[in-house]
């Protein structure tokens, strides 16, 4: 109904025309709400596949396994507290991943400021864990690990900050984590490696995020993904 039949129209054909326009919204927004049935939040968190971070959202439990192919590899390194960590450790979990080291001045002190966070709202949670690799592995030794995880309250168990073999390292940040993207993934494995991003791993070693971690604004998703990821 234009504005001319408005004007001429009886008042019962207004209301009446009103409550068709009503009920077809309804209606669609109904179809809409039903269309996602079946959905979980999961599926709202996309997969990341390339070292261009190009976002892929599937829901379907076999095109899943046909179209992400890439998994982060197996590692082994030491923590601070001198354990071996390894994939079996994270097995079944979701976790982040970031690379720092303990004598970075600007950088890393936001990376692990937001990484406390994570780790304070996710603390009694099980099914979560934090990875941090240093670049510098040949001066954080486990001693200076276990300094560091003392100064920035960083929970053991929760959060491992993991030193060892410096190309093992750099090649799982590369290959593995995408962590400097496309770049990053060409270079040579001894160029040095510095990152600010905080990836996202699900309970299949897949690339479900990647964050700023200098910025507090990327916490509040990286936290709702999270969440995400957990209630499927």
């Amino acid at each position: 109904m234009d504005l001319q039949e408005l004007k001429t129209a009886p008042l019962s054909g207004i209301l009446s025309a009103f409550r068709t326009s009503g009920l077809l919204l309804f209606g669609a927004l109904l179809l809409a709400c039903g269309q996602r049935t079946g959905t979980s939040m999961a599926d709202e968190v996309p997969y990341y596949n390339t070292p261009d971070f190009t976002p892929v959202w599937l829901s379907s439990a076999t095109e899943i396994d046909k179209q992400i192919t890439h998994h982060v590899a197996d590692f082994s390194f030491q923590n601070q507290a001198g354990q071996v960590i390894t994939q079996d450790s994270v097995a079944g979990k979701i976790y982040v991943a970031n690379f720092f080291f303990t004598s970075c001045p600007t950088v890393c002190p936001k990376m692990t400021n937001l990484l406390k966070a994570v780790q304070d709202t996710f603390q009694t949670d099980p099914n979560v864990r934090l990875l941090s690799f240093s670049v510098t592995p040949w001066i954080d030794s486990v001693p200076r690990l276990q300094h560091y995880a003392r100064s920035n309250g960083v929970m053991p168990g929760k959060w491992q900050l993991l030193t060892g073999n410096k190309g093992q390292i750099y090649a799982l940040a590369r290959r593995s984590y995408f962590a400097e993207e496309a770049i990053g993934f060409t270079r040579d494995s001894t160029e040095f490696l510095h990152t600010e991003h905080l990836i996202l791993i699900d309970q299949n070693r897949r690339i479900r995020g990647v964050y700023n971690g200098t910025q507090p604004i990327e916490l509040d998703k990286l936290i709702a993904d999270m969440r995400a990821l957990l209630s499927s």
